[in-house]
């Protein structure tokens, strides 16, 4: 007889950016009207376009970090406006302005709530929630309420996919890898899941409904 783990011995773990809140890519005209920037002068397009985004390509390949690449492209916006850009979080809350629903995904929270419904525990994992957003976002964005750890490495320095990250987001929630599905849009991150054996979902940022559709499968048959 198979032993069933009860809803609340299971967890829901998100990246933030790209899986809860949609990419810097996906809203480049919101970023430009924010910005006071003409329509179309934001071109690169990450996994929407990898092969006109060489410093995209080069992340992947892991010639550079994520953070290298957005504080490049934090530099580059800076320089559009005149200004000498130093924090990814100035490019974030700048560009974004100060309605965050805007760029909040829809699947993101519909999964959120059906999770919370079903007893599931709810964490965040993130290399820089409020190193891009700042402290003040999440006092901005009710639905972070909702989750029961947030595990940022702005705080702890260490960052996905270093095995440590994992551990201290499951430790905190108090599941086993096994009980857990972990859900994130960089592969090297869903591949350092994996090595912990975390049931992961890399979430396919232009179709990202059926990721999270995945997800939810996934928990209810642990």
């Amino acid at each position: 007889m198979l032993d069933v783990v009860k809803p609340d011995n299971k967890a829901l773990i998100l990246d933030f950016g790209g899986v809860i809140s949609r990419t810097l890519f996906e809203t480049h005209a919101l970023s430009e009207a924010a910005l006071g920037l003409a329509a179309g002068t934001l071109t690169w397009q990450g996994p929407f376009a990898p092969e006109a985004d060489a410093l995209w390509q080069a992340m992947q390949a892991d010639r550079i970090s994520e953070r290298d690449y957005w504080m490049q492209r934090t530099q580059e916006v800076g320089r559009l406006l005149g200004e000498d850009w130093t924090e990814m979080q100035t490019f974030v809350q700048r560009a974004r302005g100060s309605d965050v629903q805007a760029v909040i995904r829809p699947e993101a929270v519909a999964a959120i709530q059906q999770a919370k419904a079903l007893g599931y525990k709810l964490g965040i994992l993130s290399n820089e929630l409020d190193l891009f957003y700042g402290a003040d976002f999440r006092d901005r964005l009710p639905l972070l309420q909702q989750f029961d750890v947030i595990v940022d490495a702005t705080y702890t320095h260490i960052l996905k996919p270093d095995p440590r990250a994992y551990q201290a987001c499951l430790g905190a929630l108090g599941v086993q890898a096994e009980q857990a599905v972990f859900v994130d849009d960089q592969l090297r991150n869903v591949v350092g899941a994996q090595r912990l054996g975390l049931p992961v979902v890399h979430l396919d940022v232009c179709h990202p409904g059926a990721g999270f559709a995945k997800a939810m499968e996934m928990l209810a048959a642990l």
